[in-house]
């Protein structure tokens, strides 16, 4: 049986590398994956916890974050194709047509 610690442990180490992912990198691309990342980073977390508690609440829990996960993505690609047809730019520092 794997203790709890090393879950929570690969949940950290996985978020903390989404979040460095997404501070560093300004590929929007990437920037979508280290989103993903740092979601299923989260999921690991609850599903541990959900595991160690013996509840449910957790593991639906994570599906309800699967689900905003895939939605998120599907518009963010939505997004990423509108502004590579117009812009022919994938990079955010390339994209300043909202600056005020």
């Amino acid at each position: 049986m794997v203790p709890l610690e090393w879950y929570i442990g690969l949940s950290a180490v996985i978020f903390v590398i989404g979040a460095i992912g997404f501070m560093i990198r300004r590929n929007l691309i990437i920037m979508l994956v280290c989103i993903e990342l740092m979601l299923n980073a989260t999921n690991i977390s609850l599903v541990a916890f959900s595991h160690y508690l013996q509840d449910l609440r957790g593991q639906i829990f994570a599906i309800f974050i699967i689900t905003v996960a895939a939605a998120e993505a599907a518009i963010g690609l939505a997004i990423l194709v509108v502004l590579v047809r117009n812009k022919g730019a994938v990079h955010t520092t390339e994209i300043t047509d909202m600056k005020g």
